[in-house]
């Protein structure tokens, strides 16, 4: 019996596909790699009998990268990177071991269904899961097809089944396109952004960002906000004057009229048309006018509409409204959530779709006479020819899918019955008056027909007191008029709904994409978000746009950009040559790159009035080693030292809190040794700054602090200090924190364990000798009298912290608490005298918590 492999994107999607192709029937087991099961059931393909098994992966397998030396910052040109610097593909996430596990399933396989999210990043997935298991599956035939892909838009039984009864073959073209927006950011990205971290770190001292970076895509983004920002500090208010009147007919309510000349900006004109309105103590209708009115149900919806109500509407960001939606989409909750059609197939199942909604108690009257009625044909809309709108499947609750997941789903939900309900229709009655010699009117609208706004209450016609009744050549009695003295004010800073508008407007990223790019400028601390989803550029940000439209306007602007983005869809529908269109695009940026780094000065400029330089930031924390002044202590980001006499600037461990290690020094080159801690819950270890910048033994790399040198007797280093291997991770060694009394403790130097033991004890020391049974070296540990825990009032004992049954009730394992994840270094590196893996063998069975400790060395 031949065996059909199904990949899915997602563990989630793949259990929902198999349940619905099996019927219920499939087994599950967990896959190899622990993060994704294996479903399995037998059926039929092509008219055969055949065995499925549905698996996943985790979103890509494979990321683009640069190979070995490229990826130093300090030894490679970052002009090398737009063409000398060979590029590879690396595991995505090098932890799930994806392409072992697909291997592994693969094996013995004939057929591959491929269910990938049916979008560009879906099609490149595929061809990355084909790499990955063609060359271990069965060859057959040369001329039987052996690769199906499933273009589905929705995770109901009858978009499954129709996906599955039509197979299609994968789309290169496509997958090509992302290819090569994959390198173009890699390489252009990474050349800009080296080159201005490396240069405006070095020079200032309170930049508060950890990478000032560049993107194709996310440097215009930022433009938009920037350019907003600018025209409210540009802004002038002017005053101008308005005549306002009042009048009433008899008991009537005061109407408040539009004079029709809407505003004037000198006030002595002002003056001389209100004299003239007031010659007449009345006012005169000219003319009542009324008209039927309507207004539209939405379009269908789309991604970026999606976004754009979420924020302004719902105050959620882009970047959590996609997360929001996929695992709607996963759930099956809604139809695919990336799409950029407004414009449903005649073939699309709306009577269905609004069958679904039929007991939800919110919309279920509105529903069932639209069924009943008949429902309205959506409006026209545009058709991308990817997927249908965004259309909910089934039936949700708030107790199922969340807080924000409900608000998201309850948004979209009552959209799709907007879109086939009836317009909202309208009475428009306007009275134009004449006071003097002076126009006025007066406009208001009475409601015929409420149509879709009551599934959308927020875009119905406000509740106004209605107009009285009039005819031309009625009188009414002046009430009040006055000249108001007003001025005109600056626009608002750019709202996340408006910047998203405008990133759609000029081809700036995709429906995808465009939440990455805004969350990349938040997290670049280029704007922050202020009430309202508000983007209010900072400092840095303004001073980096300024500095592009100095040096080349082409760099922030969005034009250069969305023609790449133009030719990047012409290579999607195969108009274009990917090897063409990634070598023009190149040949233009590395242009621009040289001419850059040729006119950073222009941008320096604008740096020096912002910031100030390096040496006069910080303050004096710990000495050099090499002129013995104090070194100066900088905790903007990125937190470094920096010497000022020697005009050297030495890296720190992020994310943490810097503190004087008790004065100690390097013995390789006299530094004085600084502790870095996560925090009272956390962990911490000592450095020194000019190791920790320049390795000093081969075996170690930048980053690495006291607990990961192999110096052979410094009492600080791994070597005095490790005590054995972590129990959890395989490249980390247990490491006796010394600062750590009285509430002492042993960290991982790779992963974030934490073993916490001794508690008040005197004094513990890390010895020479090693434990017999798993090599980890022995700990010295000596008590006060009145708090001692040893058996019969001792106060010191010395033995193995995973073997010792007098240790067993003094250690407890936990996991630091750390603020962000650490950026350094890491390679596994052990110190000597026991304190490597151990010797593995077959571990007796444990007999309490520290014979489990101890089984991962023996």
């Amino acid at each position: 019996m031949r065996t059909v492999l199904m990949v899915a994107e997602k563990p989630s999607l793949a259990q929902s596909i198999a349940k619905i192709l099996s019927k219920g029937t499939c087994t599950s087991r967990k896959g190899l790699n622990g993060a994704c099961s294996v479903h399995e059931y037998a059926g039929s393909f092509q008219g055969q009998p055949v065995r499925f098994r549905m698996t996943s992966v985790c979103g890509h397998v494979m990321s683009l990268d640069f190979t070995g030396k490229y990826n130093n910052w300090d030894k490679v040109d970052p002009a090398e990177l737009f063409s000398k610097a060979p590029t590879e593909k690396k595991e995505a996430n090098p932890k799930l071991n994806m392409v072992k596990f697909l291997q592994f399933e693969a094996r013995g396989c004939d057929v591959v269904v491929l269910w990938l999210d049916c979008d560009k990043e879906g099609e490149n997935i595929c061809f990355e899961v084909l790499d990955a298991i063609q060359p271990v599956m069965n060859k057959g035939n040369v001329k039987d097809q052996t690769v199906f892909r499933a273009k589905f838009s929705s995770i109901t039984d009858t978009d499954i089944w129709n996906a599955m009864n039509h197979l299609g073959k994968p789309n290169q073209n496509e997958a090509l396109s992302v290819d090569a927006r994959q390198e173009l950011d890699l390489r252009i990205g990474c050349a800009f952004t080296r080159f201005q971290t490396k240069y405006f770190q070095g020079k200032y001292g309170n930049l508060d960002s950890s990478l000032i970076s560049f993107g194709p895509c996310q440097t215009p983004t930022l433009g938009f906000c920037v350019e907003r920002h600018d025209k409210i500090q540009s802004f002038k208010p002017e005053t101008y004057w308005v005549l306002q009147a009042k009048v009433f007919k008899g008991k009537d309510n005061p109407l408040t009229l539009d004079w029709d000349r809407v505003r004037v900006f000198d006030r002595e004109v002002g003056q001389m048309f209100l004299n003239l309105a007031k010659t007449s103590g009345e006012a005169r209708v000219e003319s009542v006018s009324k008209k039927e009115k309507s207004k539209q149900r939405p379009q269908a919806l789309n991604t970026v509409e999606m976004l754009r109500v979420a924020s302004s509407a719902l105050g959620m960001g882009p970047q959590h409204t996609m997360q929001t939606a996929e695992r709607l989409y996963t759930q099956g909750y809604i139809s695919y959530p990336r799409t950029e059609t407004t414009h449903y197939p005649e073939n699309f199942d709306l009577k269905g779709a609004l069958k679904q909604q039929i007991n939800c108690p919110m919309w279920a009257e509105e529903v069932k006479a639209l069924l009943s009625d008949g429902i309205n044909r959506p409006r026209k809309g545009t058709d991308a020819g990817d997927h249908p709108p965004i259309t909910p499947m089934r039936a949700a609750s708030e107790g199922e899918v969340g807080s924000d997941g409900w608000r998201l789903y309850e948004y979209i939900t009552r959209h799709f019955i907007a879109t086939v309900s009836q317009d909202c229709k309208f009475l428009q009655t306007t009275v134009d008056f004449v006071i003097g010699t002076e126009a006025f009117s007066c406009t208001g609208k009475t409601l015929i027909s409420p149509g879709y706004t009551v599934v959308m209450p927020w875009q119905g016609i406000a509740l106004e007191e209605a107009m009285p009744a009039c005819e031309r050549g009625d009188i009414f009695t002046v009430d009040e008029m006055k000249l108001v003295e007003r001025q005109t004010s600056p626009p608002d800073y750019l709202t996340e709904a408006e910047l998203i508008t405008l990133m759609e407007k000029h081809g700036i990223g995709t429906d995808a994409s465009i939440p990455v790019h805004i969350n990349n400028i938040c997290q670049r601390n280029y704007v922050t978000v202020e009430s309202g989803r508000k983007l209010k550029p900072t400092n840095l940000g303004v001073v980096l746009v300024h500095g592009y439209y100095k040096t080349d306007a082409e760099l922030v602007l969005p034009t250069i950009r969305s023609a790449v983005e133009k030719q990047l869809n012409l290579i999607a529908v195969g108009k274009a040559n990917y090897q063409q269109v990634l070598q023009h695009t190149l040949d233009i940026f590395k242009r621009k790159f040289h001419y850059f780094v040729d006119s950073i000065t222009s941008m320096d400029e604008l740096m020096e009035v912002s910031f100030s330089p390096i040496a006069a930031s910080g303050k004096p924390l710990s000495r050099c080693g090499k002129c013995h002044r104090f070194m100066k202590y900088i905790q903007a980001k990125p937190c470094r030292l920096h010497c000022s006499h020697c005009d050297e600037t030495y890296s720190l461990p992020q994310n943490g809190a810097i503190k004087l290690y008790k004065e100690l020094r390097c013995p390789l080159d006299d530094f004085e040794l600084v502790l870095w801690t996560s925090g009272a819950r956390g962990k911490s270890y000592p450095l020194c700054p000019y190791c920790f910048s320049h390795p000093p033994f081969r075996d170690m790399k930048k980053g690495m602090g006291c607990n990961e040198c192999t110096h052979p007797s410094c009492q600080h280093s791994l070597n005095s200090l490790g005590i054995g291997q972590c129990v959890e991770c395989e490249n980390g060694v247990l490491v006796l924190d010394p600062t750590s009394g009285p509430k002492w403790r042993m960290a991982c130097n790779k992963c974030n364990v934490v073993v916490h033991f001794f508690e008040h004890a005197h004094k513990v020391q890390v010895a020479t000798e090693s434990c017999d049974a798993c090599e980890a070296s022995l700990v010295a540990v000596d008590f006060n009298k009145t708090r001692t825990p040893l058996p019969a009032g001792e106060t010191q004992h010395a033995g193995c912290v995973f073997c010792d049954p007098v240790f067993q009730d003094l250690v407890e394992l936990k996991h630091a608490t750390m603020r962000h994840a650490m950026h350094r270094g890491g390679g596994a590196r052990r110190g000597g005298r026991g304190r490597g893996r151990g010797r593995r063998g077959n571990p007796k069975k444990p007999k309490d918590k520290m014979a489990a400790l101890a089984a991962y060395f023996v």
